[in-house]
């Protein structure tokens, strides 16, 4: 006993002669010691290089779809004013062509991501470019926007331009066959976190039981010939409900395991499929298709698409001497902890709200609250002239888009934000200290209508913070009253 006492000196501590324990600071050191090596292993980059060739291509053909269906004039020349995020007021459009122009730089950056030029210098311009085109309506607020701008950022810290690229090419002394398998883990955490988070707010009584907005959405598709009954049965409506719900909770555990990881695959791109059929959200089913294949063993590709050398002896050298370069891991290891818990962290912060998130807005948007409602509104904004006693009644079409309207007309901070805007319109005009206020009707998931905010506040003496805001009429229509559902967000 005296022997092994002393052999286990420096990895325990006394306790008289009660007998043994670990010491727990010690514990934690050897805790860390093993993260970091799990996290620090090499792995194939094909996986990698894969990824950042599917991410520049996909936002290149955004940006090649903004061109040309016109969409930079509509969405950022066009409009008289840009719903701001809270916060992001400073953000404004470029003036004359700016925006022609920016989108050119936009997707210019894609390029490069994608063929691996300059990419240090790529990356960093294709998150600040697009991030800037996403602040600059919150009208245009779409999940996948939001999941590309954190993508973007991660793009701009990944060795992705080590194999497979131009500047790989060009400079050989960067050239490797693998990176440390942290980069793995953070791509394959971004991208699941959605679909987590997309099944955690599944888990309401507007979705299951009740079965909305699932019913409205397939209600179009019961008028095709043939098959239009199939879509009013009850138990087909109820297969996507649940289907879906199941499928963003369990496809990344199901992914992730070997023996369920090709139904999970499977599942995986017919649901995609079916969103980009059911929904017009342009780019994420394929980049969610496509970011699938990370969830595989990393050298697959390497393996099957025969992008890289075959693994072989400049693998295993590689691999030491990826193993023997020095990297600050603990430094890494914290950043990516950070990162992480403000991921799994904020999407909740609407639990701090009181009422119906999908009702009051409060905290929705940066949740991952994916195809949850329908809405469908009607407002008017009567502004009044307290001195002079003059009153106007003013349409949300009179000033906005169409993409527009639908939007401001259903969130509260947008009313806020637009009734802003007409009271400097009316001082523009020589009307100071004018009154706003909105009767607001909106419907929730076909519900009938009901008022969204107390029709008696002046807006204009309200501003957008990040606290409850108190004079947003609770809901309390139930659901299955009546009304229609236009309107859904992703």
């Amino acid at each position: 006993m005296p022997q092994v006492r002393e052999s286990l000196s420096a990895e325990v501590s006394t306790t008289g002669d009660s007998g043994w324990v670990v010491d727990s600071s010690d514990v934690k050191a050897n805790s860390l010691q093993r993260l970091c090596a799990a996290l620090f292993e090499p792995v194939d980059i094909s996986f990698l290089v894969f990824f950042r060739i599917l991410f520049g291509g996909i936002l290149l053909w955004e940006v090649y779809r903004y061109f040309t269906h016109g969409w930079i004039a509509r969405y950022f020349v066009e409009p008289a004013v840009n719903f701001t995020y809270y916060g992001f007021s400073w953000v404004k459009p470029w003036p004359g062509r700016g925006m022609y122009i920016h989108f050119f730089v936009l997707g210019l950056a894609a390029a490069c991501v994608m063929v691996g030029f300059l990419y240090r210098l790529a990356a960093p311009v294709l998150f600040l470019a697009f991030t800037y085109v996403f602040l600059l309506d919150q009208t245009r607020y779409m999940n996948h926007f939001y999941l590309v701008c954190l993508i973007s950022f991660l793009m701009c810290f990944l060795p992705a331009e080590r194999g497979f690229s131009i500047d790989a090419l060009l400079r050989r002394k960067i050239r490797s066959d693998v990176v440390p398998a942290w980069t793995l883990w953070l791509l394959r955490a971004q991208v699941g976190i959605p679909y987590f988070y997309g099944g955690l707010a599944k888990l309401n009584s507007d979705w299951i039981p009740g079965g909305e907005p699932m019913r409205t959405w397939l209600r179009p598709f019961s008028a095709v010939p043939e098959i239009g009954a199939f879509f009013k049965a009850e138990w087909v409506v109820y297969s996507f409900v649940i289907g879906g719900l199941m499928l963003d909770l369990l496809v990344v555990p199901l992914l992730l395991w070997r023996r369920t990881r090709l139904f999970a695959f499977a599942a995986a791109v017919l649901f995609n499929l079916i969103n980009s059929v059911i929904f017009e959200i342009g780019i994420f089913p394929w980049l969610m298709l496509g970011a699938l294949l990370i969830y595989f063993p990393p050298e697959l590709l390497r393996r099957y698409a025969r992008a890289f050398m075959s693994p072989g002896e400049e693998f295993l050298d590689a691999k030491r001497a990826h193993e023997t370069s020095f990297t600050p891991q603990r430094l890494v290891v914290g950043l990516l902890a950070a990162y992480l818990a403000f991921q799994l962290i904020f999407p909740l912060r609407h639990y701090l709200y009181p009422g119906n998130v999908s009702w009051t807005e409060e905290g929705h948007n940066f949740a991952w609250h994916m195809k949850l409602r329908t809405k469908s509104g009607e407002a008017v904004f009567t502004v009044t002239h307290p001195e002079s006693g003059q009153t106007w009644t003013i349409n949300p079409e009179d000033y906005l888009k169409s993409h527009q309207v639908m939007k401001v007309i259903t969130k509260p901070d947008l009313l806020v934000h637009f009734s802003h805007f007409l009271a400097e319109e009316k001082r523009r005009e020589g009307y100071e200290n004018v009154e706003v206020r909105g009767h607001v009707m909106v419907s929730l998931n076909g519900r009938q209508p009901q008022l969204l905010i107390d029709p008696n506040v002046d807006l204009t003496k309200e501003q957008v913070s990040l606290l409850p805001t108190r004079w947003i009429v609770p809901l309390t229509t139930p659901l299955g009253t009546g009304g229609t559902g236009t309107f859904d967000d992703e």
